[in-house]
This record gives structure tokens, sequence and C-alpha cells, in this order.
């Protein structure tokens, strides 16, 4: 079998990272760039680390905020429209997934026009153009969407989620400073730190694995278990170290794909609004114990990279077990809740579970499902 890997053609790591944008920019003859960022990270002065530095260099740019949570297709396209009307040849993209995705696809139709009907996107989209040249630079330390091919787009009126894939999105730099995450909320940090591990732990068992992600995804879900607790107590070790850990993770993930709980998570955030994170969080459990019968064979080395004692010596099926109570454990730890009361409606179950089977990462999951296992697997968080 072969395997693809497509990574940033530059990136950056450590405190202090983000002196590089500027120099990146104009040595490379860039002469205005779209500062996409959301309206929060501007309030609280996060995106100004960065636009300073554009300043003191008397870089010229425009700030780009319209952007929700859930980017829309409506996001989309008013970034779209505020690239072509300022004349940027270049985006600065300053945020969580949120950010990053809509200034992927901004640049995606920015260079490919004919793709100017958001939803065309969706899934493998031939796209002929790179997407405006992108320096991708993370608030969080979850999404990891600085350093992958995939972007996601909220569908208002359909209530539905959608992935696009395409090696043409990625950005070509990424400056993943610990700086830009330090005041991120306990809650947030939690949230998109589980979010990071979920995309090394599927990323670990997807039918797709390879040597070469295995490596990423092993050293990803070690990092995130030895650092995401103290990156929730705003340590400079634990915020360096989920830095790292969620862009490894990336680095995997992006390559070879993801599984049913980040269907399902999709899901839940397109119609409730569920910040992504918390939905892979408890869902991640379930989604092992559901693949254990095919994936289980890999979990010791899941448990192993989580620090689990002992866990050498334990039988597969023990060792299985431990693993996912690891997972358990982190979460609990770091203040995710344990099921879906108070946001799964019943009622709603069943135009989940179809969106969670049309999902595009639903084909990577180990173990092959269905509408009807997938409306259980929600059920039973109920």
């Amino acid at each position: 079998m072969v395997s693809r890997i497509v990574l940033n053609t530059i990136s950056y790591h450590g405190h202090g990272a983000i002196e590089n944008i500027v120099p990146e920019l104009t040595g490379r003859g860039y002469k205005k760039a779209l500062v996409c960022s959301d309206p929060d990270l501007i309030k609280f002065g996060v995106t100004g680390k960065v636009t300073a530095l554009l300043d003191a260099a008397g870089f010229a740019y425009e700030v780009f905020s319209d952007i929700k949570a859930n980017p829309t297709i409506e996001n989309v396209q008013a970034g779209v429209a505020a690239i072509n009307a300022c004349g940027a040849d270049c985006i600065v993209a300053i945020g969580g997934g949120s950010a990053m995705d809509t200034a992927k696809a901004i640049g995606i139709i920015a260079n490919n026009p004919e793709f100017a009907d958001v939803r065309s996107l969706e899934g493998v989209a031939p796209t002929k153009k790179h997407a405006v040249f992108t320096i991708a630079v993370p608030t969080t330390a979850g999404t990891a969407a600085e350093v992958t091919i995939n972007y996601v787009i909220t569908d208002v009126e359909k209530k539905r989620k959608f992935v696009c894939v395409d090696t043409n999105d990625i950005p070509e730099v990424a400056v993943v400073d610990p700086d830009m995450m330090a005041t991120m909320p306990k809650s947030l940090t939690a949230a998109t730190g589980m979010d990071a591990l979920t995309h090394a732990i599927e990323g670990y068992i997807t039918k797709g694995a390879c040597a070469i992600s295995d490596m990423f995804h092993l050293e990803a879900i070690r990092l995130i278990s030895a650092n995401l607790r103290g990156a929730v107590q705003n340590t400079p070790d634990g915020r360096e170290g989920m830095a790292l850990g969620q862009y490894i993770a990336g680095m995997g993930f992006s390559n070879v794909g993801l599984g049913v709980v980040h269907s399902m998570a999709h899901g839940l955030s397109a119609l409730y609004d569920t910040p992504h994170g918390v939905a892979c969080a408890i869902i991640l459990p379930t989604g092992l114990e559901y693949n254990k019968t095919v994936a289980g064979g890999r979990y010791r080395a899941i448990g192993k990279a989580m620090g689990v004692e002992g866990i050498d010596a334990m039988s597969e099926a023990d060792a299985a077990d431990a693993a996912i109570a690891a997972v358990k454990k982190l979460s609990a730890d770091v203040g995710i809740p344990a099921d879906l009361k108070g946001i799964l409606k019943e009622e709603d179950v069943q135009f989940l579970a179809e969106s969670a089977y049309a999902d595009a990462c639903r084909p990577g999951n180990p173990r092959d499902t269905s509408v009807e296992e997938i409306a259980a697997l929600y059920r039973s968080l109920l």
C-alpha cells in the first residue's frame, strides 16, 4: 500500500515563534495580508500580538473577523468578498479551528473561483490551484488545522457540517507559539486538548493508519496525556507540551483519516452548537468500546503512551479496558462531562445518525458501521 504524507513547507515551534511571521511574508515578496481571526481573539488582544508585528514592520493588512465558532457557508462567502475587495495577496489566520478553517476555504475559493459554491468543496474537491499563501497561527492546542488538509464548514440551512479534504488547502507556514495560547480559559483548553487526543487515538486505529502516522500518533498521545492537565492549569510546560502534541497529532490524522467519533461529534456541533472538543471527548470512550472488537489489539500501545502502569503484562482484553479507563480518567480530570445528557435530544437521534454516517470521517472507522449502530451509540450516551 502506498502512503501519502502532506505537511507544511515550514513550521515554527516554541515561545516567540510569531517573530518569524513578518520575515516569512516580506522574504517571499508579499505586500498585503488578510488577517482572519475571530471577534473574541481581537477583543482580548490575542490577535493584536501578531498585528502589532505587522504594524511595526509597516506591512499592510486588513482584518476579517466575521467568523463564528462553527464557521458557516456565509462566513466563507463574506471572507472571499473581503479578500477580493481589499486586494490582499496573502492570508494570516490567527485562532482555533474556526478561524483557520474559514481562512482555508477563503484561500481555496479566491484561487479557484469555480468553487464559489462553498458546498461544492465537500469531500475531496478537484481544485487545481493551491490556496492563497497562508500563515496559520493557532491559539488553541487542539484542532491542528494549521497542519491538516481538512476543514469543516457548517451548512446552517441543512443543519449539518461538511468536511472538505484538499491537499491544496494546507497552509504553507505554521507558527505554533504557546504564548498565543496562554489566555485560553480552562474549559476551552480542556475541550481542545481532548479534541487533540481524539485526533491522535482515532488516527492511530483508523483503517488508513501506516507506520509513519503511527509514529506521529503515539508520540502525540504521550505528549497530550503528559501535558493536558498542566495546560488546563496554565503552566508553561503544559502549554508548550500541548502545543507540540496537538500539532504532531495533526501531522498524522490529516494524512490517514479519523473515524466515527468525529463523524458523530460533527453533527452535535452543527445541530446544537456544542463545542467540538467537548463532543469528541464525551463520545471517545464509547467509540473505543465500539471499535474494540476490531482494533482492540492496538489499544495496548495507546495505554502505554498514556502511562498506564503494568499494561505490558496484561491480557489484550485487560489492556484495552485499561486504555479506555485512562481516556475516561483524563477527560474527567479536566472537567469534561461523561455523557450527552442535557445536550442530545431523542427526537434528533435518527437525523444525527444519518448525518454521521454520511460524514467524510466515517469511512475511516476501523469497524464498519451503519446508521442503526450509530443511533445506538448516541442513545447509549443519553
